[in-house]
């Protein structure tokens, strides 16, 4: 039985999602769809890479995931599908492939769809080349290759001898915050020595916890989370708000569009102590 997920910035509050879920199952009646998230920001493609990315790696080999964001910021003829760790990623050609990936893959194809068209048109296209790929299984079935696509990567967390710096990434529903360096940097940066996460107005936390419990109520705290993130957060509080801290800027990234791929955060610096 195929798997399709649904990443969307549609929302919820009207019959789009719906309709969608139609177009494929009157192809693909066994299909099994799954929603992951409706509420994805337009601009905010850091933000969409760290979610389906810490969503996929779920999923089993030759499950489907439609993302649509921010479809019509331009005009286009084509989306892409990408097999990547053995999964199909279908997109529109806006960089949110290799955000996600954090490489090009290697297989990409372009498949048409209808010009100038609404969104329905446009999934009812992606559904029908779904359809040939589930029935040729390959993925040459559902368009020509794609030398040239549009490439966005996230930013990576900077580093000297004592020092790492990472980006607020993401603030969840809690507001807790997640900061894009991962266990692996921590370590490799680390190498075992005392640290300090330090933050606005020379906060700081200077221990790692194994989740929320590991600290007294309304105490700082820092863990690496499910996807292997630092998160810092404030037990049973808000540490986001608390500290004025804030992720990724869409305004500033309007205002500084003309910059291209440059993303813009909010840092936070782990110092290491010999």
């Amino acid at each position: 039985m195929p798997i399709l997920t649904l990443s969307t910035d549609i929302g919820q509050r009207d019959y789009i999602v719906g309709a969608l879920k139609g177009q494929f199952l009157q192809l693909l009646p066994t299909i099994n769809i799954v929603d992951i998230t409706h509420y994805l920001s337009q601009t905010n493609y850091p933000l969409a890479a760290y979610t389906c990315n810490n969503a996929y790696k779920y999923y089993p080999d030759g499950t489907y995931h439609l993302i649509l964001v921010n479809v019509f910021e331009s005009a286009f003829d084509h989306f892409l599908i990408a097999n990547y760790n053995n999964q199909y990623i279908i997109c529109p050609d806006n960089g949110l492939i290799t955000m996600i990936a954090g490489v090009k893959p290697l297989e990409i194809v372009k498949v048409p769809v209808t010009k100038n068209a609404n969104l329905l048109t446009i999934t009812g296209d992606l559904a029908a080349a779904v359809l040939k790929l589930e029935e040729y299984r390959t993925i040459s079935a559902a368009g020509a290759p794609a030398l040239e696509i549009v490439e966005k990567y996230p930013l990576k967390p900077t580093a000297g001898p004592d020092w790492i710096e990472g980006q607020i990434l993401f603030i969840d529903n809690f507001e807790n915050v997640v900061i894009n360096i991962t266990r692996q940097d921590f370590e490799e940066h680390g190498r075992g020595r005392s640290f300090k996460i330090m933050f606005k107005r020379n906060e700081t936390i200077e221990k790692l916890s194994q989740n929320y419990a590991g600290v007294p109520e309304h105490e700082k705290m820092a863990w690496f989370n499910s996807a292997g993130y630092l998160e810092i957060a404030l037990r049973n509080g808000n540490i986001a708000g608390l500290f004025g801290l804030q992720g990724y800027s869409e305004q500033m990234q309007k205002v500084n569009a003309a910059a291209g791929n440059k993303w813009f955060y909010q840092t936070i610096r782990v110092f290491f102590e010999n």
